[in-house]
Order: structure tokens, then C-alpha cells, then sequence
């Protein structure tokens, strides 16, 4: 883990080939549609293009501006900046709760990067769509269905990965600090809710809009309602770290602590430190990307928490992205389409994305990489 130059050189030398690919197949459509790439089917040797309002597509823009950071080559900024444009309609969707995956990954990446504000105002109209789906009475925002859905609130952990957005957007120039009072409100309601009593994760709760109880609990990626789908679980020790981080509520923390020694001390975690797609599934399908999004949200954590846990928190951290960092799941070679981590499970229980690449697996593996570049340098 300390050739840090050798691993973003080679991450480099795969996005080159594969933004090279896509721009590809966007010139033979002849039919002026913007894609962006998702995954890549070996076995068809055929890329999985989404169109501009997928949830992913801001860890494709935020690989290449994440890659810019790292080798500081102009290549990557410039390719970041083209495909960040092309995502400047996303600030109006109202209809899904991901707008800040898709905005904060991309232009959040940006201005962080090269100290601009040129994506200010972009930033602040996506949070305005997303507080669009916030519900007062519930005091939560709905992450799938459309606004004004009567008989369903659909709320995910996934979610908890917007409220970035909103906090920065409190703060911003021009802001609304009633975006940290959504973002606050959000992240308490689900820390009553949607928690096992040993820090797992149910993946879909439905709420009553009329009486503010769960109504139901559904599996949605998950193996089963009783299990923890490893994603779901990596985006709740990472959310709720960024919300002590923004807010300094010690709650936050508490909480994703509890989250992250339920997954790194779960006895059917692999020693590799890679989770299978579900801690209810073991010896079946890895999923790469949970951990690398665990290994992003355990290297700031261990930032925060008290010794031992910290040291405990980057040594797991430090184990996930030794394995993904090797050959079993760093592609070698044109093998994943030239995505960088192999073995990523999108949505078993739906029978798609089955051990494939996936883009926000190498989005969260890099920015990985980078934290703990900065957190060697400053040791």
C-alpha cells in the first residue's frame, strides 16, 4: 500500500483505454444520446451504458476527477470537465433521491480539487430537488417513488450518501440552512428506524405517511429481511461518519462505529477483508465495491474514533485495499472492459450486475487510496 504512484499510474492506464471506449461507442450511435458507463459484460464483451440521470453516473465523472488528483495529469481534468458538463441537467430531477451521488461525486469532486466555484450554483439547485422529496411530517426524504406517492415511503440507507450534499449546501454561498435541518432530520429519524439492535441494516423500510410507524420491511437487495446486504451496511458506516463530520454530533459517530464492528468483526467477514454480497450469504459472490466504499468510510472514521478502535478501523481499511489492489481483484489487462476492480455484485436478488465491474466500486477504491495516501503522508 505505500506505491501509491505505481497503483494510480496503473488505475490511470486503464481509465485512459476505457474512456477511450466509451467515446467509442458514443460517436458509432450517431444518434446524439450521452452514455455513460456503468459496468462491462466479459462474457458478451459489451459495456453497460446508462443514460444521463442513472445514480452512477457521477462516480464515472468523479473517477476521472479523482484520478486528475492523484497523478495530476491534465488528461483527466479535461475528459472530467466534458463529462461533468453533461451532467448539468441532473440539478432539476425531483423524481429520485440519488441527485447527490450524482452531482457531489462529479462537481463536489471539482471544486474540492481545484478550489473553484464554478459549480456552485449547480450544486445548490441539486439540493434544491432533492429537499423536493423531503416529507415534514415523516421528517425523512423518500428515496424511490415519485413525490406526491400515497401508499409508499420508500426510505434506504443509500440514501444517508445525499445528505452530503445538503450539508455543504447549508453552508455554501447563497445556501439554505434549512438543508442541514433536512439533512439532521433525515440521518435521526433513520438512526431509530432502520438499525438492528447490533448495528445492521435493513436495506428498504416502507413508512405510514399518516401515523409516522414501519409499516413493512423489504429485503430489496438483500438476501432476506433479516440479513445485512454488505453495501447497504458500507453506506451507513460512511454516511453516518460524514454526518459527524459535518455536524460534530457525537450520535453520528457513536453510531457508525457500531456499524463498522458489526461488518469488520462479522465471523463470516473473508479474511481478505472483501465482503460477499451479503452478510447472510457467505461463500457466495463477493461484492468489491462495498468494500472498497467500507475501506473509504473506515480510513476517515479511524480519523475520529478513539484508540483502539481507530487503529483497528485502518488496519481493516488497510487489509480491503491490499486485496483489491491485487491481481484477484484488480483487472489486468482489457479482462473487465478496463474498469479497475472486478467480482462487484449490483443487484443479486434481481439477477443483474452478478460479479462484474462497477464503476462506483473504482470511484470509492480511489478515493480510498487518496485518504490513505494523505493519512501516510501526515503520519
Amino acid at each position: 500500500m505505500q506505491d501509491f504512484p505505481s497503483l494510480f499510474s496503473a488505475a490511470a492506464d486503464h481509465y485512459r483505454a476505457l474512456d477511450a471506449a466509451v467515446s467509442t461507442i458514443l460517436r458509432r450511435s450517431g444518434d446524439g444520446a450521452i452514455l455513460f458507463p456503468r459496468s462491462y459484460d466479459a462474457a458478451g464483451d459489451a459495456y453497460a451504458m446508462r443514460q444521463w440521470d442513472d445514480w452512477t453516473n457521477g462516480h464515472w465523472a468523479g473517477a476521472l476527477w479523482l484520478l486528475h488528483e492523484a497523478t495530476g495529469d491534465a488528461f483527466f481534468r479535461e475528459r472530467a470537465e466534458w463529462w461533468t458538463a453533461l451532467l448539468a441537467p441532473c440539478a432539476k430531477i425531483d423524481y429520485h433521491h440519488d441527485v447527490g451521488f450524482i452531482a457531489f461525486c462529479s462537481m463536489g469532486q471539482a471544486r474540492r480539487i481545484l478550489g473553484t466555484d464554478r459549480y456552485d450554483g449547480l450544486l445548490l439547485e441539486t439540493a434544491a430537488s432533492l429537499a423536493k422529496r423531503f416529507h415534514p411530517g415523516l421528517g425523512l426524504l423518500r428515496s424511490w417513488g415519485a413525490i406526491d406517492q400515497k401508499d409508499r415511503f420508500l426510505v434506504i440507507p443509500d440514501n444517508l450518501m445525499n445528505l452530503e450534499l445538503l450539508e455543504w449546501a447549508a453552508k455554501a454561498k447563497g445556501g439554505d440552512p434549512r438543508f442541514d435541518a433536512i439533512a439532521r432530520s433525515h440521518a435521526d429519524v433513520t438512526l431509530r428506524h432502520h438499525f438492528r439492535p447490533d448495528g445492521s441494516a435493513y436495506h428498504v423500510l416502507d413508512y405510514d405517511q399518516e401515523t409516522g410507524r414501519v409499516k413493512a420491511i423489504e429485503r430489496g437487495q438483500g438476501a432476506d429481511c433479516a440479513t445485512a446486504w454488505s453495501r447497504g451496511q458500507a453506506w451507513t458506516v460512511y454516511g453516518y461518519t460524514m454526518m459527524h463530520r459535518e455536524t460534530g454530533d457525537v450520535r453520528y459517530l457513536d453510531f457508525a462505529r457500531k456499524a463498522a464492528l458489526f461488518a469488520i468483526r462479522h465471523p463470516d467477514m473473508p479474511q481478505d477483508g472483501v465482503p460477499h454480497w451479503d452478510f447472510g450469504a457467505p461463500g457466495e459472490e463477493r461484492d468489491s465495491s462495498a468494500g472498497a466504499i467500507l475501506a473509504s468510510a473506515l480510513l476517515e472514521l479511524s480519523t475520529f474514533a478513539p484508540a483502539p478502535e481507530a487503529a483497528e478501523f485502518r488496519a481493516f481499511a488497510e487489509k480491503a485495499l491490499d486485496s483489491l489492489s491485487s491481481p484477484a481483484y484488480f483487472s489486468q489487462g482489457g479482462e473487465a472492459g478496463h474498469f479497475l476492480l472486478k467480482h462487484g455484485t449490483g443487484g443479486k436478488p434481481m439477477g443483474v450486475e452478478i460479479d462484474v465491474p462497477l464503476v462506483y466500486g473504482d470511484y470509492y477504491y480511489l478515493e480510498a487510496l487518496l485518504r490513505l495516501q494523505r493519512l501516510s503522508a501526515s503520519a
